[in-house]
């Protein structure tokens, strides 16, 4: 049996000591009817005063707006310009054909394809996705081609709203809505909902687009109408149909406005019987779709940023922790079949029954939900699983070059990457694809009054204005295990400077300021900060070695996961049996149908460094030593096209 390292043991056993996780909550949400019979408190209503929303934010620090900060060369900014071509390609009138449609005016645009078919019930969705991309590319780059892009499909959208009346914007008709009243088979038709409110949001606040803002009200507005009339036990009935995150959107728009109707109608969108026992730190996730309740979750945790409701915070909290402590592979990436089969820790058994693991769309979202974690307390071990996630699931699921994306990450043996088609794919998780990779610069750095955080090892450039300070990141990590920070500033500035010292960081890290070694060095999951009177030309190094470790899964030790510090390494096994049919158009590897055999590893060694060496002059590149047959290993987000393997059997 193979020694584990003890990086290895913080990221499934040592996280609720970690992150100072408390006991059982006491706190409830109204009961669902149907369900055990409890008394809980009834839901807390928003109340009907100006000074409802908080004065004073319950987070500890601030992201920096995209604004303030630009890529740099390197892999993240290639990904960001890879999306960015994926947004000149597709032309606005093909994206609001079927909403033209609908409303009854005229479109000569030939359809797109798949999930925004004219006859796919979730028609309209992806365009809701492509106005949230289009801001945030924006926000992220200055680009005002795509802002232009972004302002015109939110015109032509204004008057297809106008058109239907009411405030009612959609590519489908309300029958769907009868439908969903009435309890009748319909796809999603809120979820499709959210992402247009949600990309009308971003357009107003990344962009300043007032017409957006009109547009969003008009449907929030029609939500309402839609809404209240509807007993609270039928209204959870109509709740077990996948609403996307409607409450945070609204939440979100209340935070926008401080019209606190809005929130009101945010809270008729809280599925009881799925948040009440996560406010009891309970996991009863088993057989839920499991990006139907993430999003769900992020608008727990809006809520309670905007209302102080701890019932709330515990949800996500416990939610956040038992998805990335017993719910998550090595990537970071959760789900099987888009669904939870198993108990909690029962990963193997779950990972061995279906090909089709790590879904997208839930990494992109549990990396929304570690934002606001993160920023409630600024415990830099939320950026542990964040790194791992960003790094290995979200960077290796764009195609270079091509800009597609995934929709199924699979982590099965012998599987490969599929990627969408331009136009006749446009899944859910192609949607959350190009928000994702516009905006890439979204946490790097963050802030409190007085001090900087730096989070994330990417090369980019920040300019904080109100402190009159630059920071230029400069590094190839993870390909170099140093990361450079130069600061500019006009006149010297007493600052607080957070340094992330990451979990997998087994020993040796160090900091130089000016070429002078700090000679205090902290633990593993914390910060290193730095205070000092900084001045115009300073520079930091900041030294981040890594190490071989292994990743088991938590029910089966005999199935592991290879790793160079964060750096998920996976067996290279070759194109065999591949064409470009099997990897550009399926949602998954179609692996049952062309199977092929992975070797697994024996070793007698506990060092990892006695059978894995470094292979030639690569980065971040090893070959196994003394096996059957030996396999090349490399960083799994730079597979493409290719066979591979992450998790073996090591005996």
């Amino acid at each position: 049996m193979m020694q584990t390292s003890k990086s290895q043991g913080l990221t499934r056993r040592a996280f609720a000591a970690a992150l100072a996780l408390t006991g059982p909550s006491t706190r409830l949400l109204a009961q669902d009817e149907g369900a055990p019979p409890r008394e809980p408190p009834e839901i807390l209503p928003f109340q009907q005063t100006p000074a409802f929303i908080r004065k004073e934010s319950p987070t500890k620090v601030q992201p920096f707006p995209m604004t303030a900060v630009r890529l740099a060369p390197g892999p993240f900014q290639d990904a960001q310009q890879w999306n960015r071509g994926v947004l000149h390609r597709l032309p606005v009138d093909r994206l609001v054909h079927n909403f033209r449609a609908n409303a009854g005016l005229a479109s000569s645009a030939d359809p797109l394809g798949g999930w925004e078919k004219p006859d796919c019930e979730l028609r309209g969705h992806f365009t809701g996705h492509f106005l949230s991309a289009c801001a945030l590319m924006y926000a992220s780059t200055g680009d005002q081609n795509i802002k232009a892009k972004g302002d015109a499909i939110v015109a032509e959208l204004a008057k297809c709203q106008a058109r239907l009346a009411g405030g009612y914007l959609s590519a489908f008709p309300l029958e769907f809505f009868d439908r969903l009243y009435a309890r009748k088979q319909v796809w999603a038709p809120f979820y499709t909902i959210h992402k247009i409110m949600a990309g009308m949001l971003d357009m107003y606040q990344h962009c300043g687009n007032r017409q957006a803002l009109e547009v969003l009200q008009g449907m929030a507005n029609w939500t309402g109408k839609w809404s209240a009339p509807i007993s609270a036990g039928h209204m959870q009935n109509v709740l077990n149909t996948e609403y996307g995150g409607m409450n945070e959107v609204l939440y979100n728009l209340t935070a926008a406005t401080g019209e606190e109707q809005y929130a009101r109608t945010g809270d008729r969108f809280t599925k009881n019987w799925f948040f009440n026992p996560l406010a009891l730190r309970r996991d009863e996730l088993r057989g839920l779709h499991v990006n139907t309740h993430i999003p769900q979750v992020i608008g727990a945790a809006r809520r309670y940023e905007l209302s102080s409701d701890m019932r709330f915070h515990d949800v996500a909290d416990y939610f956040w922790y038992d998805v990335t402590t017993a719910r998550a592979y090595v990537t970071g990436g959760t789900s099987n079949n888009e669904a939870w089969l198993m108990e909690p820790r029962r990963l193997a058994a779950e990972w061995k029954r279906h090909v089709n693991t790590a879904e997208c769309c839930c990494a992109y979202n549990m990396l929304k939900l570690t934002r606001h974690l993160y920023g409630w307390t600024a415990d830099p071990r939320y950026f542990d699983y964040y790194e791992r996630t960003l790094l290995n699931h979200r960077l290796g699921a764009i195609h270079p070059e091509s800009g597609a994306t995934i929709y199924y990450l699979s982590l099965a043996p012998g599987a490969w990457k599929t990627f969408n088609t331009d136009y006749d794919s446009f899944w859910c998780c192609t949607g959350t694809g190009v928000e994702e990779f516009s905006k890439l610069n979204d946490s790097i750095y963050f802030h409190d009054s007085d001090g900087l955080y730096v989070n994330l090892f990417i090369p980019s450039d920040l300019d904080w204005a109100e402190k009159r300070l630059k920071i230029r990141q400069r590094t190839r990590f993870p390909d170099e295990q140093i990361t450079t920070i130069l600061v500019s500033t006009p006149e010297p500035l007493r600052l607080k400077m957070h340094l992330r010292v990451p979990h997998w960081l087994i020993s040796g890290g160090s900091v130089k300021v000016n070429g002078k070694t700090i000679e205090a060095f902290p633990d593993p999951g914390s910060y290193l900060t730095i205070s000092r009177v900084w001045s115009d030309g300073d520079r930091v190094e900041m030294l981040l070695p890594m190490q071989l470790h292994v990743e088991p899964m938590p029910d089966d030790p005999s199935l592991q996961a290879i790793l160079y510090g964060p750096v998920v390494l996976a067996g290279n096994l070759g194109a065999r049996g591949l064409t470009g049919q099997m990897i550009v158009g399926p949602m998954g590897p179609q692996l049952k149908e062309h199977p092929i055999d992975v070797p697994g590893f024996r070793t007698a060694q506990k060092s990892l460094d006695a059978w894995i060496k470094p292979a030639d002059d690569r980065p971040l590149t090893f070959r196994t030593a003394e096996q059957t047959q030996d396999v090349t290993l490399t960083p799994f987000n730079r597979i493409f096209e290719q066979r591979y393997s992450v998790y073996w059997n090591v005996s």
